[in-house]
């Protein structure tokens, strides 16, 4: 992914875990990272089909935060299901707080707004001109990179682990450790072009099944500061993490996402980012997406 694009992703909405390396038993035939990351490439394709039959609530934190002070802060509760073009995300719960002359105004719906007028917005679509900012850019956030209608509920662009992202990048088997009781193979990757600024990071693999079981990501290069001087926009920090886990059927899924980082637009306006996201409740269904539409679209009697 070039520069254009992952900024294009980023600017639209603008755990540690203790490891031991493990020796491979002598009985295994030595794989390759590219082998491995072939193997769940494939599993990839197949989870996000699998996906599809999943009802899930994602339960999600979003706060911006200048300094220490939490400027805006909301927790949400949406029930997912599928849908034709990925999913939807049906708004269960909102429990909401914005800091505003000096005191924190509760609030427990969304708000009722007009069509962002390009004028009154910078460049990551947050309006800073009524004093709403902080909560357009939470909103934002939580609706692009966690409820982007993909089927696990997470931006699909993040994490390139599926057979078409993984022609773009590199991969080198770091050794096998032991995470979350899980054998893992450790492969850190990073793009193949040294000039496009997408993601690097470390994927942890379960040798069993080959499917990730966490997989954390940062950007493979910084914004150039000549970018940076003409948009005024730069994203110190920039990285996500997702963990994943096993449903009864055997259907991998990511259960928790997280990043943490620095926005900085126009020069003069700077906050923290926190989100904080769990897939929790699933449910799998044979009902097709188009009857689960129907359902939701049809008038209570």
């Amino acid at each position: 992914m070039r520069y254009h694009s992952l900024l294009v992703c980023v600017l639209a909405v603008c755990g540690t875990t203790c490891v031991a390396q493990q020796p491979a038993p002598a009985s295994e035939p030595a794989l390759s990272a590219d082998e491995i990351m072939k193997r769940v490439a494939a599993n990839q394709d197949r989870a996000e089909a699998e996906r599809s039959h999943y009802v899930y609530v994602q339960h999600a934190r979003v706060v911006s935060r200048k300094g220490k002070t939490i400027r805006c802060e909301e927790v949400t509760d949406s029930r997912v299901v599928p849908s034709e073009s990925g999913s939807k995300a049906e708004l269960l719960k909102l429990d909401g707080r914005m800091l505003q002359k000096g005191k924190y105004v509760t609030y427990t719906a969304m708000p009722a707004r007009k069509d962002p007028v390009d004028d009154d917005h910078d460049s990551v679509g947050v309006q800073i001109s009524d004093g709403t900012a902080d909560r357009d850019l939470v909103e934002n956030m939580r609706g692009n990179l966690i409820n982007d209608k993909s089927k696990d509920g997470l931006e699909a662009r993040l994490f390139p682990l599926t057979s078409k992202d993984q022609l773009d990048y590199a991969f080198h088997l770091v050794g096998r450790e032991r995470m979350n009781g899980r054998d893992v193979f450790h492969i850190d990757f990073r793009p193949k072009a040294k000039d496009d600024f997408g993601w690097k990071g470390d994927a942890y693999i379960d040798t069993a099944s080959f499917q990730p079981v966490l997989v954390s990501t940062g950007m493979a290069r910084k914004i150039p500061f000549a970018v940076r001087t003409f948009l005024g926009t730069n994203l110190p920090g920039l990285g996500f993490s997702v963990v994943y886990a096993p449903q009864p059927d055997g259907v991998w899924f990511p259960t928790s996402f997280g990043t943490e980082f620095k926005l900085r637009v126009l020069f003069f306006f700077s906050r923290d980012i926190l989100i904080d996201a769990h897939n929790v409740d699933f449910e799998k269904t044979h009902v097709s997406a188009r009857i689960l539409e129907s359902e939701a679209a049809a008038p209570n009697h």
